[in-house]
């Protein structure tokens, strides 16, 4: 596959992740990984020092099924919306077994009744394979550069 082709199939996973992620269509989510999958989101300082430590980590379909039920089920929480900026992906590998990228996201939390605000910035590592012909996830790192986040991290990144 040339270059430009894979880098606009690339794009088009990411739109698609911010927009089921933004609209909080759960299943659309996770049908977007494949299974033996992880999700994690992790400081900057760890993944710099090479510290597995991490905020979240989800390391397999299964565990996002589990976070899924969580988040419309049992976690109780103020109720905010979300809004996914997604900068144009870097492939720094690409192979016919997967794909390696790194992109640039900043994610907004609007409370009701509050005012917007930035949640969350930093860059998506990702493996990407492709699954009967479709542009999957099999692994997102979700690398946020402050050493602050808030004090709820209930969505995905």
């Amino acid at each position: 596959m040339d270059q430009d082709n894979l880098l606009l199939k690339i794009i088009h996973l990411n739109a698609q992740y911010a927009s089921v992620v933004n609209q909080a269509n759960w299943q659309a989510w996770m049908d977007l990984f494949v299974e033996d999958c992880s999700y994690k989101i992790q400081p900057r300082e760890n993944f710099d020092r090479q510290m597995p430590l991490c905020t979240l980590a989800l390391l397999s379909k299964g565990m996002l099924k589990d976070r899924v039920y969580g988040i419309s089920n049992t976690l109780y929480h103020d109720p905010y919306y979300q809004r996914h900026i997604i900068g144009l992906p870097l492939i720094l590998e690409a192979t016919e077994e997967h794909i390696l990228c790194e992109t640039n996201y900043a994610v907004f939390r609007t409370k009701f009744s509050e005012t917007t605000e930035v949640m969350n910035v930093g860059r998506y590592l990702d493996e990407l394979v492709f699954e009967n012909h479709q542009l999957k996830i099999k692994s997102r790192n979700c690398v946020f550069d402050s050493e602050m986040i808030s004090n709820s991290i209930i969505y995905p990144i």
